[in-house]
């Protein structure tokens, strides 16, 4: 393996990381927030079910990312470990701040940053909807776009239904809904490795298939492992400020809004799994907890002020990915 692609590939799995650090700790804030759950068991619980995502649920989140750079070969590397550069520095910034950013926003602001350098805008494919299946920059954008107001009403509804189901529950219901939270909590995570752990991997499939070392962008293996690895890995480490932001700074939740917070979002981010849509969970997540404010018809309760640090962050992070996609592009060009 030459040194283009040993950096390549270090960098496929230094996004992995990032990744685990930013948003394995989503799946497991509502846990812990309502005191459900002590750290070091969420953390545990979401780094098993993040590791048997990604190798349990299909490639199509792979497939998707793995063919948003229309360039080929040595050209394709580069292109491909400038943008992977440009995410895992802008993740790094967002995590130091405690801000839930957008790692699936900082990928693509990268990728299209680099590969407009490269070769302009035909060095990028900018797809669209292929029926229900996303394509290409906009087809992911589109993606990204419609899963947080999917996620705020489906923990809309299900608080409600839920509150509606529990009016005349008793303390006894204590236990079931704290069961509940630990499923939720696991499928949650299940669905964030079935789909931020393929985002890595399909990387990691475009730049063997550019080094002419797979036929196909079909990932092996041994590399889903070392992805799904990745971002266990990071799940450990943990981005404590982030769960406090996500877990505490949003709506102060009770256990039955943890419960609707953790169902909408691990079935919104499942489903985009499956039909291929590379979706944040960061986004997700932090939208369904602002349903949950909705679904109690507390609006006014909801910290929005916190929520309009969120959407600021996840505004800016696009363009800003993109410009700094587009200067290390410059800089590890002249150097590799």
């Amino acid at each position: 393996m030459d040194a283009g692609l040993a950096i390549a590939v270090g960098l496929v799995l230094a996004f992995a990381f990032t990744n685990g650090v930013h948003d394995a700790s989503n799946a497991i804030a509502t846990l812990v927030a309502t005191r459900v759950a002590r750290p070091a068991q969420a953390m545990v619980l979401a780094a098993v079910f993040n590791t048997l995502g990604p190798l349990l649920v299909g490639a199509a989140v792979a497939d998707t990312i793995g063919g948003i750079v229309a360039v080929q070969g040595e050209t394709a590397i580069a292109v491909i470990a400038a943008g992977l550069l440009a995410a895992v520095a802008w993740n790094a910034f967002t995590w130091r701040l405690g801000l839930p950013s957008s790692s699936g926003h900082a990928l693509i602001g990268g990728l299209v940053g680099a590969a407009l350098v490269d070769g302009g805008v035909d060095a990028v494919d900018w797809g669209g909807l292929d029926g229900f299946r996303p394509v290409g920059v906009f087809g992911t954008l589109i993606a990204l776009a419609v899963a947080p107001g999917l996620g705020a009403l489906a923990a809309l509804v299900v608080t409600r239904a839920l509150r509606r189901g529990l009016r005349r529950g008793t303390r006894r219901w204590a236990g079931p809904i704290a069961a509940g939270e630990w499923v939720m909590s696991a499928g949650l995570a299940f669905s964030h490795g079935s789909n931020d752990a393929q985002k890595a991997v399909g990387l990691l499939a475009a730049l063997l298939v550019a080094d002419g070392r797979l036929a196909e962008p079909s990932a092996p293996t041994w590399a889903v492992f070392a992805c799904a690895a990745a971002l266990t890995i990071g799940t450990a480490v943990g981005g404590w400020k982030i769960v406090k932001k996500v877990g505490r700074g949003i709506y102060r939740i009770q256990p039955v809004d943890g419960l609707a917070s953790q169902a909408a979002s691990a079935g919104v981010i499942f489903g985009a799994s499956l039909a291929g849509a590379p979706v944040s969970t960061s986004h997700v997540v932090a939208s369904s907890i602002v349903g949950t404010g909705g679904g109690r018809r507390r609006w006014k309760h909801v910290r929005w002020a916190a929520v309009g640090d969120m959407a600021l962050a996840w505004a800016v992070t696009i363009p800003a990915t993109a410009a700094l996609g587009a200067a290390t592009y410059l800089v590890y060009g002249s150097l590799t």
